[in-house]
């Protein structure tokens, strides 16, 4: 009978959302090399960006540390998804630590590109957020002064550099399609013999979740992202769906949502970040499901079927 008296909520649910091939990859490194080494690994950085993640594998023995000389000598490091600059294995394998790479390998194909393009005297305009662990391991591949930061549209307006004809550029895999498209044209304008990345740089995870998030943008009242606050891709859908005109709030577990929010809301639509695992999905749908009689449904714009090799010397331990 109390079922009966409980407001109707559609949930429009995005797919693809939440966990990507990268994120995959790098959780089950950490967890194949507690397996092999025993507690404790150590991972420099959040190895990605979202607190149940790390928590949980802080309880099966991940220590998670901001810099190098926090590792204790003799014992295990991980370098997160997001990369590091060449100075971190370098630095690691001068104290004789053992570490491996977690290190997106969409990441990775970025830091290779930025090395061609260097060897052959091109200077790097890249587009990506400063301070991003993402931006700084890149800048890491290549000697000072061989990359400029540009984070907006007014940035490549007022860009200045040494030789126009040089320049190429590259993106943070994690941006905003659309923004990083207004970036890119105005910096074509500017500089016509600019030279494109050979492939886009965007993943295609953030692509997708982007995309999807428009799919059911305008059937939606509102839309919840599941996310990190210092997650880029996941700060990114709170835009999408803002710029389709519907209100979006990023919350990182159910308990953070303040039902308030949803009053007058029919339906619901519900997303999840790159680094969002589906059983916060989950616990969020059974959240709502307390206060409101829930209509679960899911629209689907693309498959994902990415899966990224584990690195040589854990393959074994898979």
């Amino acid at each position: 009978m109390a079922d009966e008296l409980k407001p109707v909520l559609e949930l429009l649910i995005a797919a693809p959302r939440g966990f990507c091939a990268g994120v995959d990859r790098a959780i089950r490194i950490v967890e194949l090399a507690i397996e092999k080494h025993g507690a404790p690994v150590y991972v420099r950085h959040e190895i990605v960006h979202n607190k149940f993640v790390v928590d949980t594998l802080k309880a099966k023995g991940a220590v998670f540390v901001e810099e190098l000389d926090q590792v204790p000598d003799g014992l295990p490091v991980v370098f997160s998804a997001h990369g590091v600059p060449k100075s971190v294995p370098a630095a690691a394998a001068a104290r004789g630590l053992s570490y491996l790479d977690a290190t997106c390998p969409l990441v990775s194909k970025v830091h290779r590109q930025a090395e061609r393009l260097v060897a052959a005297g091109r200077h790097i305009v890249f587009i990506g957020h400063a301070g991003h662990p993402e931006v700084v391991g890149t800048f890491g591949q290549v000697p000072p002064g061989s990359m400029t930061l540009v984070e907006t549209i007014a940035d490549a307006e007022t860009l200045v550099p040494a030789d126009p004809d040089t320049l190429s550029f590259l993106t943070q895999t994690t941006l905003s399609v659309d923004d990083t498209a207004a970036v890119v044209a105005a910096l074509r304008r500017r500089f016509p013999a600019i030279q494109a990345p050979r492939g886009e740089d965007i993943c295609y995870a953030t692509s997708n979740r982007q995309a999807a998030v428009k799919a059911i943008a305008s059937s939606c009242d509102a839309l919840l992202v599941i996310g990190a606050p210092n997650s880029s891709n996941s700060l990114r859908l709170v835009e999408v769906a803002e710029r389709q005109g519907v209100p979006a709030l990023l919350i990182q577990r159910a308990a953070d949502l303040d039902l308030d929010w949803l009053v007058g809301i029919g339906t619901l639509g519900i997303t999840a970040g790159a680094s969002a695992p589906e059983m916060l999905v989950r616990e969020l749908v059974e959240r709502l499901a307390e206060r409101y009689e829930v209509i679960e449904r899911e629209e689907e714009t693309t498959r994902e079927t990415i899966a990224f090799k584990l690195p040589r010397e854990l393959d074994a331990a898979a």
